[in-house]
């Protein structure tokens, strides 16, 4: 494949300064320099190469249902990215504020409905996982974790799509790590719909498990236009899910990746939506989630829904085999 246009171009000159640091720190990962720590109970990393919109959220929440539908006990480790209180690990409050966890986290436990701990190192995490269920075996599910490496997994999901196969590094792309990195991967899942993907890995030696994704947005209706908004990595991905679901958008508006939004935010989307006859406005779950108790500045004449991401794996219960399979003999406390 021929690779893509770099997204910003004039970040080339730091491109070998940013692969310096990741060769320093593989060494260091090598060498011991930075101790790889295990936990009690088997990990299962669900990660990917690029900087977010991979579907790493959805694709955890879908994981701890099916495997506490199969009796498995499930927590999930997660850094907690943007909260304000970050010093100490804790567990997920479902009642909580995305300022005291972080959006994720609190999408994934309200969702999934298992206990979902935060920490910077997610060893603490999981070793407050581990004190808080009293002996009890659990997997832990660790979200985004393909570069956190200092903590061992047992299972290693990483999610790949056609844009990852063409990107490069940063800063003058999206990858975190060159594409030979995906040989850590014990599975690699890639979107239903580009098939050309797995054919691609295979011309690249992947011998591997390859799980197949269908991605589906539960968009609630409306009547009429409608004014978008989000605070995610990748906005062009929601915008174009809305549009190709027939949704018409009078206003799209993008905010950076975990934005956090104030009151003079809301004031703006509520008078560009009505400046444009917009009937509703129209957000992520995580931006829902972050807005919290702003969302009451949302006029009830103009109604804030929230549109959901799922992620199903294709033949789930062959893929739920395998990865039970995969984590059998694992010490159990």
């Amino acid at each position: 494949m021929t690779p893509a246009p770099a997204a910003r171009p004039l970040f080339w000159p730091l491109v070998p300064v940013y692969r310096l640091g990741l060769a320093l720190r593989e060494l260091q990962l090598r060498t011991g320099l930075k101790p790889i720590r295990r936990l009690r109970w088997p990990v299962v990393s669900i990660g990917n190469l690029s900087t977010g919109g991979a579907g790493k959220t959805p694709l955890t929440i879908a994981l701890a249902k099916a495997l506490t539908a199969r009796g498995q006990h499930v927590d999930v480790l997660s850094r907690g990215y943007g909260r304000r209180r970050s010093a100490l690990p804790l567990l997920v409050d479902l009642y909580g504020t995305a300022q005291e966890s972080g959006d994720e986290p609190l999408v994934i436990a309200r969702e999934a409905r298992v206990p979902v701990y935060v920490a910077t190192e997610r060893h603490e995490a999981g070793l407050l996982a581990e004190r808080d269920a009293t002996g009890q075996f659990a997997v832990h599910l660790l979200d985004d974790g393909f570069q956190h490496r200092q903590l061992a997994r047992d299972v290693d999901i990483l999610l790949l799509s056609r844009g990852d196969l063409t990107d490069h590094l940063l800063p003058a792309g999206n990858l975190r790590e060159p594409l030979h990195a995906a040989k850590r991967a014990h599975v690699i899942a890639i979107p239903a719909d580009e098939p050309d993907v797995e054919a691609q890995l295979k011309s690249m030696g992947w011998q591997g498990t390859v799980w197949r994704l269908r991605r589906r947005m539960e968009i609630p209706p409306t009547d009429g236009p409608v004014a978008a908004f989000c605070g995610i990595a990748r906005p062009e991905q929601f915008f174009q899910g809305l549009e190709s679901a027939g949704v018409k958008l009078a206003v799209r508006t993008a905010f950076a990746d975990h934005h956090r939004y104030t009151e003079h935010d809301l004031e703006r989307l509520v008078a560009e939506a009505r400046a444009t006859g917009a009937t509703a406005l129209l957000t992520t779950e995580k931006d829902y989630i972050r807005l919290g108790a702003l969302a009451a500045v949302v006029p009830a004449s103009l109604s804030l829904q929230t549109v959901s991401l799922r992620i199903e794996v294709e033949d789930e219960e062959a893929a739920i085999d395998w990865l039970i399979a995969g984590i059998e003999g694992m010490p159990r406390g």
